[in-house]
């Protein structure tokens, strides 16, 4: 599939930098593509994209019983809403399941602003990944599992297991096909240069 969004920009002001861990969304686009700027559809409802981490679809996420089987403790939500291209789902949804929920109402399109919800995600998640003395599973979703889920958790691996942006993104696209928009991944170029400044990256 052909990305949806518009080709990769000039750089903005703040991609401009003479920082060597400067990345841009082009280098981040090339590699979530083939090399030929296809990008690929999820081809599972989910995927388990670090250990007990999983990105998936708003079908599994509202399916509570096959969610228990798999275990899944915490739903984390990058899409709430009741709109066409939101999951309509909240904690009384899944009222008795034992599943701790959270719901971000982000919408997919380059001008929202997901890095707000950055530290919170990473939060959940890492208060999902402690559960039960590190028995917890987390199911990470939007509608498609696609670009804001894996927006999230990238930023997660960034923020809590200091993966500077390359690596992050690509272990995550080594297990589910993914293409956050390119807003999104200026979000995740911009905390990158950020963590970067602040010493708080792994030296590759």
């Amino acid at each position: 599939m052909k990305r949806k969004q518009s080709p990769a920009k000039a750089p903005s002001s703040a991609e401009v930098t003479t920082s060597n861990n400067q990345v841009s969304v082009q280098q981040l686009n090339e590699l979530l593509s083939n090399g030929s700027g296809f990008y690929s559809l999820p081809t599972q409802h989910f995927n388990e994209v670090f250990p007990r981490i999983y990105i998936g679809n708003a079908f599994v996420a509202q399916n509570v019983m096959r969610l228990q089987r798999l275990g899944v403790t915490h739903i984390l939500n990058a899409a709430e809403g009741s709109s066409f291209m939101h999951v309509n789902t909240n904690a009384e949804f899944y009222a008795g399941s034992g599943i701790t929920y959270l719901g971000i109402k982000a919408n997919d399109t380059e001008h929202f602003n997901l890095s707000a919800f950055f530290e919170e995600g990473a939060d959940f998640i890492d208060k999902a990944l402690a559960y039960k003395d590190g028995k917890g599973k987390v199911y990470v979703h939007c509608r498609e599992g696609y670009s804001r889920s894996p927006t999230l958790v990238i930023a997660y691996l960034m923020l809590r297991h200091k993966m500077d942006v390359q690596t992050a993104v690509a272990t995550v696209r080594h297990k589910r096909e993914i293409g956050p928009n390119d807003g999104f991944l200026l979000q995740l170029c911009q905390l990158n240069e950020q963590l970067a400044r602040e010493g708080k990256l792994k030296s590759k």
